[in-house]
């Protein structure tokens, strides 16, 4: 089997994982539910992120439609890169580093493209208030829409809130609020992007020695 073809397989894999559960977060909880997996440590939490990975928000109008446009430039220049390194016949783990971080910008893009047009409910701008407004109830997969192409959000759920606690009071500007660790919600798109990422670094001397 060739490393495309391997690569390929990664992409196709990873995609269908973290589509499947996306879709089967948004389709049977409701917007800010949590779901205990192991303890308070783990839960499945359904937020919706108008933004970038981990929760980050682009506010504005046309924020959302600039990073759904950034996220498909991206993705060309990664493909493009992808096959630069299998014709320099990169080391395996490299490649399957940029399949991973190309499968989760792929995954999240089709969040941005298609979910404002499937369902019928997601998190949308309101320009009134200037913020992103969420909804009550169950979501369909009945192509009612609630948003246009690129304006769909993102579905996050992986919550590790490992510790939770308060800040002592004796800390200056922090002390006596609410801290907790691990705060971002994420999803398997976000999961392969960094994973890819942190392999690379770790394994760089290594990866990109004989290129």
């Amino acid at each position: 089997m060739s490393k495309a073809t391997k690569a390929a397989l990664i992409v196709i894999l990873i995609l269908i994982v973290d589509q499947v559960i996306k879709i089967i977060v948004k389709t049977n909880m409701y917007l800010g539910e949590s779901i205990p997996v192991f303890g308070d440590w783990f839960k499945i939490r359904y937020i919706e992120n108008p933004g970038m990975a981990f929760g980050i928000d682009i506010p504005g109008k046309f924020g959302k439609i600039a990073l759904s446009l950034f996220r498909l430039v991206a993705i060309i220049g990664i493909i493009w890169y992808m096959r630069t390194l299998i014709q320099k016949k990169a080391k395996m783990l490299l490649v399957v580093c940029v399949s991973m971080i190309l499968a989760g910008a792929i995954g999240n893009l089709l969040d941005s493209i298609f979910y404002g047009i499937i369902f019928d409910k997601g998190t949308i701008y309101d320009p009134q208030i200037g913020r992103w407004v969420g909804y009550s109830g169950l979501a369909q997969a009945n192509f009612a829409g609630y948003a246009a192409p690129f304006k769909g959000c993102v579905v996050d759920w992986i919550y590790f809130p490992l510790i939770e606690g308060t800040y002592p009071r004796w800390i200056p500007v922090l002390g006596g609020r609410d801290f907790e660790f691990f705060r971002p919600i994420f999803n398997i798109a976000d999961s392969a992007i960094s994973i890819g990422v942190v392999l690379i670094l770790v394994f760089q001397k290594r990866l990109f020695k004989d290129l």
